[in-house]
């Protein structure tokens, strides 16, 4: 089965084989690194999936132990596709109601944000993977997450026995990708949120301050807490390993360097940023609406009850839901308050996900 990444701001179309296979799964999905749709299979049906990016890390003024750059990398997307000269400041994605998705470019001059989204899984229209991705120190991370992490989590949750959670199978997916990533000797990390849906469950996962919040009767619910230095479990564990956090203008970070305490890849501060996700698992429930993913540049600005508040009009209509639209509106409200971060918001409809 060839991957296709379709005409996207940053990809021109090219074909590849896929990287993994196995007899027992068999999903659609999307990939884009803004929006390039790709083809993959598990051993059957193809897949849909997309990816995103991040800011840089600010300097340290203070003395203390040496203090860990992370280099700004030029853009690189290996063989066989092809960056274009120019890339687009807004992407969008809307899969038959399943799923919308925008991505808008911040200042920077590239898109570091990546996402996902894999349908049908093992031929259920009931089972689905989605992921948002925040790069930081170039794009590779957030790139190669996309391309690869849902594949080792669904390997993980194939695998696994009576004895293992699926919290476990999600954990160890992760972990296995950050250590591929690693093994490239590639530079840069990504944040990481993801939701697997299965068996009417919603698998909620994260590793950084990417974020997921659910709508339960027009009620936001955070499902995750963002790793950032400045939490105590996060310093406790940091400083017990013998790292150090410092505020710079006001943002905690560590070694001077990073202003997340978890996420995949960040190989010169591996010893502290670990890619370990912390997971919740809920059932799907009649008056779960709709579960929103999105990079920190949303909610830097945005609080999780705002965001459900813009969206349920446009997500619960009887007559038409316009999901896309909402994700669009979330983004301009972050930027008119300031935002120059890169923005991804995905929005999941979970009704047709109930069992």
């Amino acid at each position: 089965m060839s991957v296709v990444v379709s005409n996207s701001p940053v990809f021109s179309p090219s074909h590849h084989k896929s990287i993994f296979s196995s007899s027992t799964l068999s999903p659609r999905s999307r990939v884009s690194p803004s929006s390039n749709s790709f083809r993959q299979s598990y051993g059957g049906d193809g897949a849909a999936s997309t990816s995103g990016y991040s800011p840089a890390t600010a300097v340290m003024k203070r003395k203390r132990p040496a203090r860990l750059d992370i280099p700004m990398m030029n853009m690189g997307f290996g063989a066989p596709v092809t960056p274009r000269p120019v890339q687009e400041s807004m992407v969008e994605d809307d899969f038959d109601g399943f799923y919308s998705v925008c991505c808008k470019k911040g200042r920077r001059a590239v898109m570091e944000d990546r996402f996902s989204a894999v349908l049908d899984i093992q031929g259920d229209s009931k089972q689905a993977f989605f992921g948002v991705f925040d790069g930081h120190g170039g794009v590779k991370a957030a790139e190669y997450v996309a391309e690869n992490l849902n594949k080792n989590i669904m390997a993980e949750v194939v695998r696994k026995d009576e004895e293992n959670t699926v919290e476990e199978a999600v954990k160890h997916g992760y972990l296995k990708t950050d250590s591929d990533f690693l093994e490239q000797e590639l530079l840069g990390g990504s944040c990481c949120v993801t939701a697997l849906i299965t068996e009417g469950d919603l698998i909620v996962s994260n590793a950084g301050d990417c974020r997921a919040v659910l709508s339960r009767g027009g009620v936001a619910e955070a499902l995750t807490t963002d790793h950032r230095p400045s939490r105590q479990d996060e310093k406790d564990r940091i400083e017990a390993l013998g790292g150090y956090i410092d505020s710079y203008n006001g943002v905690w970070r560590i070694q001077g360097s990073l202003a997340v305490s978890r996420g995949i890849g960040d190989r010169q501060l591996k010893q502290w940023v670990i890619a370990e996700p912390e997971t919740k698992v809920l059932k799907i429930k009649s008056d779960d609406e709709f579960l929103i993913l999105a990079s920190d540049g949303l909610w830097d600005k945005v609080t999780n009850q705002e965001a459900v508040d813009l969206v349920r009009p446009l997500c619960t209509a009887s007559d038409k839901i316009q999901p896309l639209a909402a994700c669009k509106k979330l983004i301009e409200l972050s930027v008119s308050r300031g935002s120059l971060d890169d923005i991804s918001v995905m929005i999941i409809q979970l009704p047709q996900y109930m069992k």
